[in-house]
């Protein structure tokens, strides 16, 4: 496991253990890709500052989350289908962030359902909602996370409508995979995968399928989601997930300043600024270039956390560097289950503490809480220290950046 030194090289294996059209469902961003390139072409650019003669000889990477403690900031975010990835996948991968202690965060559209993952984990995790038209359902879906014991709610406001993805169109995705001639010849060429799932009874939409009305296989889902994603969803919507959740409620999606400063009225304990990883507006700015300017809009009174683009730990630095309180990853943690399974995830997770812990170092602070614009060169986002309400974005790159 050990010889697994980037998340590069999982990735890599992903791709030759991984049935094509689940690789590409993530691997892949919406039209022309442009937003996903970006968000890992903008982060790096930033440059860090290095920084001598200082004892780092004890350092710290705790630190928290929405009022959780994590033990570095960061979550494995709520991705589709990731028992798709590898048989079990969502029960694996949670299992593996619950080791690390760090979160792990539920799709709506999961393989394994919120009563697998309590079952097989020991400590509570997060659960993402999509809202759909059927507010009975969805209310429904809310109480079983609570009753799961989950600890924070996650509501995606950024896929009212989808996102044109040419790879899953070409490759006619779906869950299960669908048994025509050509998808059976292509699935023989990964046997491994192909044993797994054989070996699992979870091979579908564990939250939806028998719980949504009329939802009884692969067919009546893919009508009932075509028909479900609610465009009239807007933030008076949000107001009444509030009125049928107890505990923390993160909003996702948040990528404009405006909008930021709109969701500090809706109740909620941390917003993520997200591009739904490039799967959605294709062409939309990347979330690091639009995170200090949502820092700066929100001022402090609300946590940020972001995603998009996160493949390292010195990623990761630099996304608290721009203003965040912790970070998501989704694709990271999607390679490594899908090359070695809960153990992928597990050297995942070392990795980007590995990178995380020395990059620190070098930049001369001991405490991942202390992480802020000092760090950064010029002609990156420069944000402010701790406590210092304003953000400056300098130099010419960064004007560029900045769009």
């Amino acid at each position: 496991m050990t010889h697994f030194a980037t998340i590069e090289e999982l990735r890599q294996r992903a791709k030759r253990r991984v049935p094509k059209m689940f690789y590409d469902y993530v691997d892949a961003g919406s039209w022309t890709e442009s937003t996903y390139r970006a968000n890992e072409d903008d982060l790096a650019r930033l440059k860090f500052r290095q920084r001598v003669a200082v004892d780092f000889s004890r350092r710290n990477l705790a630190s928290t989350m929405a009022g959780h403690t994590v033990s570095m900031p960061l979550a494995l975010a709520p991705t589709g289908i990731a028992g798709m990835q590898h048989a079990d996948g969502e029960i694996l991968a949670a299992r593996a962030a619950e080791r690390f202690g760090v979160p792990f965060t539920l799709s709506t559209v999961s393989v394994c359902s919120i009563e697998d993952v309590a079952a097989h984990t020991t400590k509570p995790f997060w659960f993402q909602l999509y809202m759909m038209k059927d507010r009975v359902f969805i209310a429904d879906l809310i109480r079983r996370a609570q009753v799961a014991g989950c600890s924070a709610l996650v509501l995606t406001l950024d896929l009212q409508i989808q996102g044109r993805r040419h790879k899953d169109l070409r490759n006619g995705l779906s869950a299960p995979p669908r048994l025509t001639l050509r998808n059976l010849a292509h699935l023989a060429r990964y046997p491994a995968w192909c044993a797994g799932m054989l070996r699992t009874p979870r091979r579908t939409f564990g939250n939806i399928v028998g719980h949504a009305p009329g939802v009884t296989g692969i067919a009546s889902m893919a009508e009932w989601a075509q028909n479900q994603f609610d465009p009239t969803l807007t933030w008076k919507d949000i107001e009444w997930v509030r009125s049928q959740w107890n505990g923390k409620l993160i909003l996702k999606g948040i990528l404009d300043p405006e909008d930021a400063r709109i969701a500090l009225d809706c109740g909620a304990d941390a917003l993520i600024v997200s591009n739904h990883g490039g799967r959605q507006l294709d062409g939309a700015p990347s979330t690091i270039s639009m995170l200090p300017r949502i820092a700066e809009a929100v001022r402090g009174e609300i946590e940020l956390h972001m995603d998009g683009g996160i493949r390292s730990g010195q990623d990761v630095l630099k996304a608290l560097a721009c203003g965040a309180r912790g970070v998501y990853i989704g694709r990271a943690f999607l390679y490594a289950l899908g090359a070695l399974g809960e153990a992928g995830v597990t050297r995942a997770l070392e990795i980007i503490r590995e990178e995380l812990d020395m990059t620190m170092a070098l930049c001369g602070i001991t405490d991942v809480r202390e992480a802020d614009g000092r760090i950064l060169l010029d002609g990156g986002f420069r944000m402010p220290a701790r406590g210092v309400s304003h953000v400056t974005v300098t130099g010419a790159p960064a004007r560029a950046l900045a769009g």
